[in-house]
């Protein structure tokens, strides 16, 4: 499938928003051992700020990339049984529809292109934007993403790519790649671009 560029497209990134820290006022009471036992408790108020630590989020037990020896023994440990938000669905069907037929290493390519995109000020910046733009993906028609073959491997292995991508598990060669189109084709935007990898049936360039 040919991946078209596109150029001069500038639109605003995430805007990740600060929250302000919130001083807390500790009331402890005190009783005197030697009051009665009637006697109404001492108040007294701390103004210092107090911060309480939060546990640690534990690794997703299933996801470990340090325990696989290839690729493929990662996407075969990735739990693809839970339900997808609509970003990583909109990234699972792009590698689906884009790459299913390619190896893994080309899958992951693919889904670095899009996350590449997302994160990049010339792009729109979440994944389901970047999929449907405008005359960037073939697939896509009048900006819906048509729906794959759920009962099929093929659909697992893309579920289980775009969560290693997403998560950064693994390294691709194309890691910092925007674009990319078919080997059998020669577009002419492509001269202009710095090729970062060849996977199979596709070039990646940045």
């Amino acid at each position: 499938m040919i991946f078209a560029a596109s150029f001069g497209t500038a639109l605003n990134g995430a805007v990740a928003q600060d929250a302000e820290p919130v001083a807390l006022a500790t009331v402890q009471a005190e009783q005197n051992n030697t009051q009665a036992p009637d006697a109404a408790p001492q108040v007294r108020f701390v103004m210092n700020e107090v911060v309480q630590e939060l546990p640690e989020q534990p690794e997703d037990p299933e996801i470990q990339a340090s325990d696989a020896a290839s690729l493929r023994e990662l996407v075969g440990h990735v739990d693809t049984s839970d339900t997808m938000s609509r970003e990583m669905m909109c990234l699972a069907q792009a590698v689906y529809f884009e790459s299913r037929g390619e190896p893994l290493d080309g899958q992951l390519a693919v889904a670095r292109v899009i996350i590449n995109r997302a994160e990049s000020s010339a792009f729109p910046d979440d994944y389901c934007s970047v999929v449907t733009q405008r005359s960037q993906f073939s697939f896509v028609r009048g900006g819906r993403i048509p729906e794959p073959n759920r009962g099929t491997s093929a659909w697992t292995r893309a579920k289980a790519i775009a969560r290693i991508a997403h998560r950064e598990l693994w390294e691709s060669p194309a890691d910092d790649a925007l674009y990319f189109h078919a080997r059998h084709v020669s577009p002419r935007w492509a001269g202009r671009l710095t090729a970062r990898a060849t996977i199979e049936n596709h070039v990646f360039y940045r």
